[in-house]
């Protein structure tokens, strides 16, 4: 049987689209970062606010 999923060869275009896709991951990453940095903050916050 042939596999379905062979690599290709990747052009001009390849290489476009990986950096597209390395510049989206990491802009994904420290978006996610921030979240969790802006959620780690406010317990201080929360406790404050329900007493």
């Amino acid at each position: 049987m042939a596999e379905k999923n062979s690599p290709k060869k990747h052009g001009k275009s390849g290489d476009g689209r990986e950096d597209r896709l390395k510049a989206a991951l990491k802009a994904n990453l420290a978006r996610r970062k921030a979240q969790a940095r802006a959620r780690a903050t406010p317990e201080d916050k929360a406790g404050k606010d329900e007493g």
